[in-house]
């Protein structure tokens, strides 16, 4: 990796890529610390000082949320926008037919991506108005203020957008991604405090016990994030079946990704945000509700780690149902002239997919659901909470990161044999 890092460096083209990289997302950070006004600073300060969950959503915002900022909301919106327009893709026939138009279907399903990230970003900007004017932090808002404020949240998610899009351009790493890895790293320092705090209490068990477990959520993530199941195939030519062992159909471990992680986070905070709502009101069976919910699924708590667990776990199996479809690779395999060794074509095929992709997704459902519990488990073990523990953060910083190398590895390569040609 640091071969390649120094090769891309020396290069002068991927040397450039690198800087206009660097400089857009430093633009996004500036971006990031514009303050809006007409907040109480001081309480919203309390209020993430205080919700743990709140400060979970902060993190992936790389501290936008808390600061109230041009990009608070950020690209959320777009994100949601993605995932949803996937799911579409393999719902909707005249979508899924897109899919299979290469580049130019592509650009097409990205375009409406973008469409509908503007109706996600005004919900998710009025959303924010009204958790934040709940919490006591915004006064009433006149109509016109109030489009004002969703119009100056929906553009600073799009500034957000276009960046990432700049980035995405110069080849070295998907821009959203690389944006969602610079805002979780910026939380970082934030987050370690309680690790400082340790050291000066002198609580060096507890840290080092931490940092171990850091050191092998990252290993851990880092295996299975590239682990894969191969299927070998071959292939018949002028009736000769052909099988050299260099053909395989990969079935990663980790297919969803962190997506079932998301999804679940949306899952566990109704109760708190249930219990938040129950507990303000005057009827005494929902105030006792409120209550219960609110102490039963505190991030700490049993209730809420195994709900949190249960979810990752299912959502992994429903999103790889999703985007992995065993008949539609048989029958491709079947009209290039392919097959699995043993299997017969056709359904067999498809039978066989089926039963390794529920084996394989259950080893990563369960590598997830651990892994996005981790984070509670050991804070309250330990006492220490960090990003650095592990959680969707790792996830999404490895497979980042990893990707990133790999493109500036293959923008390496196509430069040296650029000049072996040359030469």
């Amino acid at each position: 990796m640091f071969e390649t890092l120094k090769k891309a460096i020396n290069t002068p083209d991927i040397r450039k890529k690198l800087l206009i990289t660097f400089g857009l997302l430093v633009a996004y950070r500036i971006v990031a610390h514009i303050p809006l006004p007409g907040i109480n600073r001081d309480g919203l300060s309390s209020l993430f000082a205080s919700s743990q969950l709140l400060g979970l959503v902060d993190v992936f915002s790389g501290g936008s949320l808390s600061r109230f900022s041009l990009s608070t909301i950020g690209i959320g919106p777009y994100i949601s926008a993605s995932i949803a327009m996937q799911m579409f893709t393999y719902t909707i026939p005249s979508l899924k037919e897109l899919t299979k138009e290469g580049l130019y279907g592509q650009e097409k399903i990205n375009r409406y991506t973008k469409y509908l990230t503007l109706p996600v970003a005004i919900i998710q900007s009025f959303g924010i108005y009204i958790l934040f004017q709940k919490q006591g932090l915004f006064p009433q808002l006149a109509p016109i203020d109030l489009v004002s404020l969703i119009v100056t949240l929906v553009a600073g998610s799009f500034v957000v957008m276009w960046i990432g899009d700049l980035i995405t351009e110069q080849n070295l790493g998907n821009g959203i991604s690389l944006i969602v890895l610079v805002g979780i790293i910026s939380s970082i320092p934030i987050s370690s405090k309680s690790i400082l705090l340790g050291f000066q209490s002198g609580d060096l068990v507890n840290i080092i016990f931490t940092g171990i477990i850091s050191f092998l959520v990252v290993m851990g993530a880092i295996y299975v994030n590239e682990a894969a199941r191969k299927i070998p195939i071959a292939y018949a030519s002028s009736n000769k079946a052909s099988y050299s062992g260099d053909s395989f159909l990969p079935l990663k471990i980790n297919q969803a990704g962190v997506i079932p992680i998301i999804f679940a986070v949306a899952i566990v905070l109704i109760p708190s945000f249930l219990g938040n709502v129950f507990v303000q009101s005057s009827a005494g069976f929902l105030n006792t509700i409120g209550t219960f919910l609110n102490y039963n699924f505190a991030p700490n708590s049993s209730y809420y780690n195994i709900l949190y667990f249960l979810s990752v776990f299912f959502f992994t199996f429903v999103y790889t149902a999703l985007t992995f479809n065993p008949e539609d690779i048989a029958e491709n395999l079947k009209n290039r002239g392919g097959y699995i060794p043993g299997i017969r074509p056709g359904r067999a095929t498809v039978e066989y997919l089926n039963n390794v992709l529920t084996r394989v997704t259950f080893v990563g459902a369960m590598f997830l659901g651990l892994i996005a519990i981790l984070p509670n488990v050991a804070s309250s073990i330990t006492g220490v909470t960090s990003i650095t523990i592990g959680g969707a953060g790792v996830l999404i910083v490895v497979s980042v990161v990893l990707e990133s190398i790999k493109q500036i590895e293959s923008q390496v390569i196509m430069h040296e044999y650029s000049n072996v040609g040359l030469n």
